[in-house]
């Protein structure tokens, strides 16, 4: 029987592409002609598709946001990505599982291990052990290490955004952000955001003025700097907490007749595809979604094989990001 990595040489495409149309993936961006020829080149190598009910050898893909909103962030589909390339070039077999599906808990059941992408409060963390032990959360950082989590440093990366900004001389800068609900009604802890309140506060910054938060998306950066502009004062900088937002901020400048950055310098973070090709191209910082999920997928698939007690402390593991340059800050306008 062919395998996944078999159609993929021969289709001249990568494991996790074949992967993605065989289980048609709508999210997946590919020409029609490239998706007929791994259809065609499938079934010309008879391949046979496995159960779709989870086996024990399975991995499980928990997302906490519906299919729709995850084409509207790229940085989550990044980490699924991430976890489908390992999972697809080592023959594993993914049962992928959204919040919005009514029956997420029956397709997950039997899983061998499982990967939680989001921010989940105590019971749903609870409800995803009587699954499996195997359990590993990304994108989440919990208060005290009680189970396995994969997250950003955070911190680190808005003190090099902070240092940077303050370096070409800014003193006036703003924080557009977002807010994540969890299913027990309380909001997940912003580290950015607390990491920019206390470096202004340090270095007596003006910020007051210049906070917005509202949701993670293009939309809501477009109407939180239509707030600022409204409000009849500016920061010379903002720091925006995710490149969506980063991209609405500077549309709605644009259109208002403030230049980027000769009026004001805009800051991102994800470092998105899209965040290159900007105008002005974007400076945001690199956040390694990708390699996030690939390395949770390593992660939890070698837990799963080694069953011996002393390996099975929970453990919280960090990722570094690094600030990526380009057009989108100067110095201020009193400082040119």
């Amino acid at each position: 029987m062919a395998t996944i990595k078999e159609i993929a040489e021969k289709a001249n495409v990568s494991a996790a592409t074949v992967s993605r149309v065989l289980n048609h993936d709508d999210t997946l961006s590919v020409t029609t002609k490239t998706r007929d020829r791994i259809l065609r080149i499938a079934q010309e190598l008879h391949y046979m598709k496995k159960k779709s009910s989870a086996s024990q050898s399975a991995l499980g893909i928990f997302q906490w946001y519906s299919m729709f909103q995850e084409l509207e962030d790229p940085y989550y589909q990044a980490i699924r990505i991430g976890i489908e390339t390992y999972c697809a070039s080592r023959q594993i077999e993914v049962v992928r599982t959204f919040r919005s599906d009514s029956n997420y808990l029956e397709a997950l059941k039997g899983v061998q291990s499982l990967i939680c992408i989001g921010k989940f409060d105590q019971e749903m963390m609870d409800q995803f052990e009587t699954i499996t032990k195997n359990i590993i959360f990304l994108d989440m950082k919990t208060s005290r290490i009680r189970c396995n989590t994969i997250s950003l440093d955070f911190t680190q990366a808005v003190t090099d955004i902070m240092d940077y900004l303050t370096g070409l001389g800014h003193k006036n800068i703003g924080y557009l952000g977002g807010r994540e609900r969890l299913e027990d009604d309380t909001y997940y802890f912003e580290e950015r955001k607390e990491t920019f309140l206390r470096y202004c506060q340090e270095h007596q910054l003006i910020f007051e003025p210049y906070i917005r938060e509202a949701e993670f998306s293009a939309e809501s950066g477009y109407q939180m700097m239509l707030e600022l502009i409204h409000s009849g004062t500016l920061p010379t900088a903002v720091f925006a907490a995710s490149d969506p937002i980063a991209l609405g901020a500077m549309r709605a400048l644009h259109e208002n007749g403030y230049r980027v950055p000769e009026d004001v310098s805009v800051v991102g973070f994800d470092d998105i595809n899209v965040a290159g090709f900007s105008n002005p191209p974007l400076t945001t910082v690199h956040a390694p979604a990708e390699f996030m999920g690939e390395y949770a997928a390593h992660f939890i698939t070698l837990l799963s094989k080694d069953t011996s007690l002393e390996y099975q402390t929970p453990v919280r593991l960090t990722l570094p990001c690094s600030l990526v340059i380009r057009n989108s800050c100067s110095k201020p306008r009193e400082n040119l």
